[in-house]
Order: C-alpha cells, then sequence, then structure tokens
C-alpha cells in the first residue's frame, strides 16, 4: 500500500518529492476516477494551509466535480465562470491571492481565501481543472504554481491517449 512520506527541503525539493510519490501512486493505473481520488488526497494531506483540493470533469457542456478531499462543493461550473471555469477556457492556470477580489468568483466554501486552478488539456481536448483552494490569503507562489502544473501533468500522462 502507498503511504504519503513527508516532504522535507525547500519549496523545489518538496515538489519534486510530490510529483514523484504522484507518479508512483498512479504509475500502472489509467483511470480517471481512481487517479484523481488518490492524487486529490495526496496533495490535500501533503500540502499544508489548504481546504479543498479537488477535480472538476468537462462532460462536453459545463464542469462537473469530481473526486476531491474537503467540505462539500459546488456541483458544477460554467465555463467561463469563477476561477475554475475561467481556468477552462483560458487554458491558463489562475493563481488568485485574494479569491473575494475576483470578479465572478464562486464562493463553494466561504472559508476559502485564495485558490488556484490548473487546466486540464490533452492537445485541444478540455479534460477539467485541478483545483486548489486555501483559507490563507495569497498562499500559493510561483514555486506553488510550477509544482501543482507538474503534478496536474503527471495526472494527464497518466489517463495514457484514450
Amino acid at each position: 500500500m502507498f503511504q504519503a512520506n513527508t516532504l522535507s527541503g525547500d519549496k523545489a525539493d518538496q515538489y519534486a518529492q510530490l510529483l514523484e510519490q504522484a507518479r508512483g501512486l498512479m504509475h500502472g493505473e489509467r483511470d480517471r476516477t481512481a487517479n484523481a481520488a488518490n492524487l486529490s488526497s495526496l496533495v490535500f494531506h501533503a500540502l499544508p494551509d489548504l481546504n479543498w483540493v479537488g477535480f472538476y470533469f468537462f462532460d462536453g457542456t459545463e464542469l462537473v466535480v469530481g473526486p476531491f478531499q474537503g467540505h462539500p462543493a459546488c456541483v458544477r461550473i460554467a465555463l467561463g465562470r469563477g476561477v475554475c471555469g475561467t481556468a477552462a477556457v483560458t487554458r491558463q492556470t489562475q493563481r488568485i491571492a485574494d479569491v473575494d477580489a475576483f470578479p465572478g468568483h464562486i464562493p463553494c466554501d466561504s472559508a476559502s481565501r485564495s485558490e488556484l486552478v490548473v487546466p486540464l488539456y490533452r492537445g485541444d481536448q478540455l479534460l477539467g481543472v485541478f483545483d486548489l483552494d486555501s483559507p490563507v490569503l495569497d498562499r500559493f507562489d510561483a514555486d506553488d504554481q510550477r509544482g501543482l502544473e507538474a503534478v496536474a501533468n503527471a495526472f494527464i500522462e497518466s489517463l495514457g491517449d484514450a
């Protein structure tokens, strides 16, 4: 059985360790739900100051909540709405220091103060988004963004070409 190790070293080292753990956890598994569930749990328990980690998957029309860790979430998010919908349509990671200052923010959890959302694309195909919320203002920096984008890419790679 897989057990997450405590991350050590500077932030770059910690994200390298997290990426290695994520790849090990998903190795040989192609199921999107299984990998999203385990990855959500891994990241939620490995990184400090998070209150929600999870996935929204694109169903052909909108984003629908997938596996996550944290309080119950918004079930459906329209493309272009909120931080998740914006990441999906712009194809750019959204790193929001203060969600209350983000126009159109959808407050699924009133405790969330900052957010980082990585869009999940395979080529031109939108798969969904990888979403992290924190109760701490300005929780995510450029190092977090790079590290979490690498973890999100490992998730996409785990799905294979299907």
